[in-house]
């Protein structure tokens, strides 16, 4: 299958740079950011590697209070 978009910087990304990087194809062949942002989702999928989700920068673990805080029982 051909594909229809440019990728960034010029070859199609190995599964594990795709999934490191947000941005997989060349910005300056989309007029809008919801286009580039459509084209993304495609390009991750004919690719294979899952969408990023909303909350993918936070941490499920949770986090230790500060040392100056005192534990509250």
């Amino acid at each position: 299958m051909d594909w229809k978009y440019r990728w960034k910087n010029g070859y199609r990304p190995s599964r594990d740079e795709a999934a490191k990087n947000p941005h997989l194809l060349d910005e300056s062949q989309f007029e809008t950011e919801q286009d580039r942002q459509l084209a993304e989702e495609a390009a991750r999928k004919h690719l294979g590697i899952p969408a990023p989700t909303l909350d993918e920068e936070k941490s499920i673990l949770p986090h230790a209070a500060s040392p100056n805080e005192k534990a509250k029982r």
